[in-house]
C-alpha cells in the first residue's frame, strides 16, 4: 500500500473511530437520562423504607444535570480533538513556537506540550465553574468560594508544573536517545514516578489542599483501632480531613504504601454515620487492601501502559501517523501528544471490562467487610451515603456497565442483604 493510502486509510479510521465513540457516548448518555426519567416517581423496593421519594427524584435530577453536562463536555472534546488534528491547530502551534525554539528541540517540544495542556485547561474552565457554583450549588453540595476554586486552580497548576516538567524532559530525553528500545526505559521512568508520587502524596501533595487533623473521638477511635488488630493491619495514623471546606460529599479512603498508610475520613462522614457504619465503611476499604487491589490495578495500568508505549515506538516512525492527522511535522512531542490525544478513541468500547474489573474488586472488598463487621452497618451506611450524595438508585444498565466502577445500588445491597439472610449478622 503507498504512503497516501495508508495515510487516507489511517484518516478514515481515526473518523470513523472518532464518530463512533462520541456517537455511542451521547447515546448512552441520552439512554441514561430517559431511564432515570422513567424511574423517578417510585424508590426502588429495597429503599423505601430508608429513601423517602423527595430525596429519590433529588438524585434523579441530579444525576440528570451532571450526565446533561457531560454531553457538552463530549462535544467539546470532540471538536476540540479534530481542531487540533484535522483541524490543523496542532501544526499551527508547532510553526508558532518555531519563531522562539529550534525545531526538535526538548524546548520546543515542551512549549507546544505545555500550550496544548493550558488550551484545554481554558476550555475545560467554564464547565468546572458551571459544574461547580451551578449544578453542585443547586442541589446543597457545593461549599467552595470562588477564591478557594481558584486558589486550588493555582496550586495544582504549580503542583502539575513541579511534578510534570521534569518527567516531560525525561521522557522526551530518553525517547531521542535511547534508541529503539526507548520505549521500555520511559515505562520504567513512567512506574518510579508513580510509585514517588504515592509515596509522597499523603505527606507533601494532599496537605497542599486539604487540613488533616487527627481523629480525637475516643470512641471511634478505639472502634477502628480494634478493627484495625483484628485485620492484621498497620496504619500511619486516623485523620480526619476538612472537606465540608469544599463541599458535603462524604466518604472515606486509605493512602500512601508500607509502613506510611493513613486511614482518612472525611469531617462530612464522620457527621452522618454512626460509629458501627464508620466502622463497616472502613472494613470495606480495608478489604481493598487485604485482596491486594490497589497493587493489582496498579499492575494493570502499568501492562496497558507498556503495550501503549510500546504501540507509539512503532507510529511514531511511521509517515502516515502524522500525515493522517494533517500534521506536517515529525517530532517525539508531536509523536507522543498526537498518540495520547487519539488513544482514547479507540479504547473507549474497552471500557465496560475495566469497570468490570472493578466491580469484582468492590464486591470482593463488600464481602471481607460483612465477614468483619455486622453486614447490616455496612448496608445502612451504603444507604445514607446514597441518599445523602443524590446517588441515584436506578441508573440505566448499559450506561453503568461502561461509566460506574462500583455496582449499582440494588446490586450491592441485594449481595450484603444475602449475607444477613445467611446469619452473617455477627463479625468473625
Amino acid at each position: 500500500m503507498s504512503y497516501f493510502s495508508q495515510m487516507q486509510t489511517f484518516t478514515a479510521v481515526f473518523l470513523a473511530a472518532l464518530v463512533l465513540t462520541t456517537g455511542l457516548r451521547l447515546w448512552l448518555a441520552r439512554r441514561h437520562i430517559r431511564h432515570i426519567a422513567r424511574c423517578r416517581g417510585t424508590v426502588p423496593a429495597d429503599f423505601s423504607e430508608h429513601i423517602g421519594l423527595a430525596a429519590h427524584q433529588k438524585a434523579a435530577d441530579y444525576s440528570t444535570a451532571k450526565t446533561q453536562l457531560g454531553i457538552i463536555d463530549i462535544l467539546i472534546g470532540a471538536l476540540f480533538l479534530l481542531a487540533l488534528t484535522l483541524g490543523g491547530a496542532l501544526q499551527a502551534l508547532h510553526n508558532a513556537w518555531l519563531r522562539a525554539f529550534d525545531a526538535g528541540s526538548y524546548a520546543h517540544g515542551i512549549a507546544l506540550i505545555i500550550s496544548v495542556a493550558l488550551i484545554s485547561g481554558l476550555i475545560d474552565l467554564p464547565l468546572s465553574l458551571y459544574r461547580t457554583f451551578v449544578v453542585e450549588a443547586r442541589f446543597g453540595f457545593n461549599k467552595m468560594t470562588l477564591k478557594l476554586f481558584f486558589a486550588d486552580l493555582i496550586k495544582q497548576t504549580l503542583l502539575g508544573a513541579a511534578l510534570g516538567l521534569p518527567l516531560l524532559l525525561c521522557v522526551l530525553w530518553l525517547m531521542q536517545r535511547m534508541g529503539e528500545q526507548w520505549w521500555l526505559y520511559v515505562w520504567l521512568t513512567w512506574i518510579a514516578f508513580n510509585l514517588l508520587v504515592l509515596t509522597v502524596y499523603p505527606t507533601l501533595i494532599a496537605p497542599l489542599f486539604n487540613k488533616f487533623t487527627p481523629l480525637e473521638d475516643a470512641g471511634l477511635k478505639s472502634r477502628i483501632e480494634a478493627l484495625l488488630a483484628k485485620c492484621g493491619f498497620r496504619a500511619q495514623g486516623l485523620y480526619v480531613m476538612d472537606s465540608s471546606r469544599r463541599s458535603s460529599h462524604g466518604n472515606a479512603y486509605f493512602t500512601g504504601f508500607g509502613a506510611a498508610k493513613r486511614i482518612v475520613l472525611f469531617d462530612t462522614l464522620i457527621a452522618r454515620l454512626a460509629a458501627a457504619e464508620i466502622e463497616a465503611v472502613l472494613a470495606h476499604e480495608l478489604g481493598h487492601f487485604r485482596h491486594h487491589h490497589v497493587w493489582k490495578r496498579m499492575a494493570g495500568l502499568f501492562a496497558m501502559s507498556l503495550g501503549f508505549l510500546w504501540l507509539l515506538g512503532y507510529v511514531m516512525n511511521q509517515d502516515w501517523f502524522y500525515a493522517g492527522l494533517n500534521v506536517q511535522a515529525r517530532s517525539t512531542a508531536l509523536a507522543l501528544m498526537l498518540f495520547f490525544l487519539v488513544v482514547p478513541v479507540f479504547t473507549f468500547l474497552l471500557r465496560p471490562l475495566t469497570s468490570l474489573y472493578s466491580r469484582k474488586h468492590e464486591y470482593e472488598a463488600d464481602a471481607y467487610a460483612a465477614r468483619h463487621t455486622i453486614p447490616a452497618d455496612l448496608i445502612h451506611a451504603l444507604v445514607k451515603l446514597y441518599r445523602d450524595n443524590a446517588a441515584t438508585l436506578t441508573p440505566d444498565p448499559l450506561y453503568s456497565a461502561f461509566y460506574d466502577s462500583h455496582p449499582p445500588a440494588l446490586l450491592r445491597i441485594s449481595r450484603l442483604q444475602s449475607a444477613v439472610a445467611r446469619g452473617q449478622s455477627q463479625p468473625a
